[in-house]
């Protein structure tokens, strides 16, 4: 089932629900959008769970406006999807920057309706180097890649793919990965540039009351896997897992691997 959700006068969202059962909401990472998840789609319907699967506004079929691409906004419209839907017990699931949203959202929002937190490749704490944390990518890294996306956006998209994978996929999956990637909003993708830079979601991870699952893989050059260890380390009763063998595209460069830890951690 298809549908769109109002989060704000003129702004709907695109929601995909797929399956019956134990309801987990999707956020997807940038610059993609829910189609992401395909293989994961596929097997958690024949085990019983709800997959709802969001774009975030700028991305995919959800509208485009041309301001508010803040992490406080986004996490809002997570918070009108999930009062819309009326959910009370729902594990929330989010790779990349829609880790940051959905960290935000858990401070901002006291993690309501939230029983279960899954986090995969999160943009958290932050993705940009910080004071005694020489490992993230620079300030100046992005201003390139934002700059790049004023002038060349395919190129600055083709760019930044790169980073995903620590072992490159079959050709026919980089033209997909690709052509999803090209099928983003420019707005979107220059906004979300700025916010990826200039905000961070430190405060809110010790705010987090849930269980909590942080998927990272050790070749992460976007989210590097020391990210990982500091929200091991802020977050309450968290459960790291790392991936061995991937970069930050987990979700599909150990897609077995992912899979198996994805089930057992909604089982528990």
């Amino acid at each position: 089932m298809n549908y769109y959700i109002d989060v704000e006068p003129g702004v709907s969202l695109y929601v995909e629900d797929t399956g019956v059962g134990k309801p987990i909401l999707f956020v997807h990472g940038y610059p993609l959008d829910h189609r992401m998840y395909e293989y994961q789609i596929n097997e958690l319907p024949k085990y019983g769970y709800r997959c709802i699967r969001m774009d975030l506004r700028g991305f995919g079929k959800s509208d485009s406006p041309w301001e508010s691409y803040s992490l406080d906004r986004m996490a809002d419209d997570v918070r009108c999807i999930i009062d819309t839907l009326g959910f009370k017990e729902l594990t929330l699931a989010a790779f990349s920057m829609g880790g940051a949203v959905a960290v935000r959202y858990m401070g901002r929002h006291a993690g309501h309706g939230v029983s279960k937190l899954l986090l995969f490749a999160a943009a958290a704490p932050y993705i940009t180097k910080q004071p005694g944390f020489p490992q993230g990518m620079p300030p100046e890294g992005l201003d390139a890649l934002i700059g790049l996306a004023y002038r060349d956006r395919p190129l600055m998209l083709q760019e930044f793919g790169k980073l995903f994978f620590h072992n490159e996929p079959t050709p026919a999956f980089r033209q997909w990965f690709d052509s999803v990637q090209l099928d983003q909003s420019p707005r979107a993708i220059i906004a979300c540039g700025y916010t990826l830079r200039d905000e961070n979601v430190k405060a809110d991870l010790a705010r987090i009351k849930v269980p909590t699952y942080i998927f990272h893989g050790v070749y992460d050059r976007i989210c590097p896997f020391e990210l990982a260890i500091i929200m091991k380390e802020t977050i309450p009763n968290s459960i790291l897992l790392r991936f061995d063998n991937s970069g930050h595209a987990i979700f599909y460069e150990e897609l077995d691997l992912f899979n198996a830890c994805l089930l057992e951690a909604l089982r528990y």
